[in-house]
């Protein structure tokens, strides 16, 4: 436990940080009378969720790796944290889905509907909580794995210079 103390911190970070960007989406309107602006906007939760890679990730580097950190380790500690989120998400879900927004699937049904991009069928199959949770998880892995790969790339040690043998 104590190994993954640094991934285990960022990833509650991140969790923390999704609740609140989804009050901060209630609060603008987006679940509700801007509810056409929501699939729009929210990508912008992108933004800090790649921050927060990058500070856990130069943490693990800081802290762990004392300065040194090779893009494997890099790898290996982003998907730790992705595979805790992941295993957090559905709880977030459920939390965001309860208490944060209960009205949001209703009204996004309605807007699907309304605006003729699903009928009442297909709008009530995807918007519901159990899909998701669903969405969520895997989307956690996806994005995880995908930022993971890249904020590892760039925050890896740049390897010694070999010492020309005389």
């Amino acid at each position: 436990m104590k190994n993954i103390k640094i991934e285990l911190k960022w990833a509650f970070i991140f969790i923390l940080t999704m609740l609140l960007w989804m009050l901060f989406e209630k609060s603008m309107g987006w679940h509700d009378e801007k509810i056409a602006d929501h699939a729009t906007y929210t990508n912008f939760f992108a933004i800090p969720a790649i921050l927060i890679y990058v500070f856990a990730l130069l943490d693990k580097k800081r802290n762990t790796y004392f300065g040194r950190m090779s893009y494997k380790q890099g790898v290996v500690t982003g998907l730790i944290m992705t595979l805790i989120i992941a295993l957090l998400s559905p709880l977030a879900q459920y939390v965001i889905s309860t208490y944060i927004t209960p009205e949001y699937f209703t009204n996004v049904i309605e807007h699907a509907v309304t605006s003729g991009k699903m009928t009442l069928a297909n709008a009530e199959a995807y918007f519901n909580l159990k899909s998701y949770m669903v969405q969520s998880l895997i989307g956690a892995i996806v994005m995880g794995l995908i930022t993971t790969l890249v904020v590892a790339l760039f925050l890896k040690s740049k390897s010694e210079p070999s010492v020309p043998k005389a």
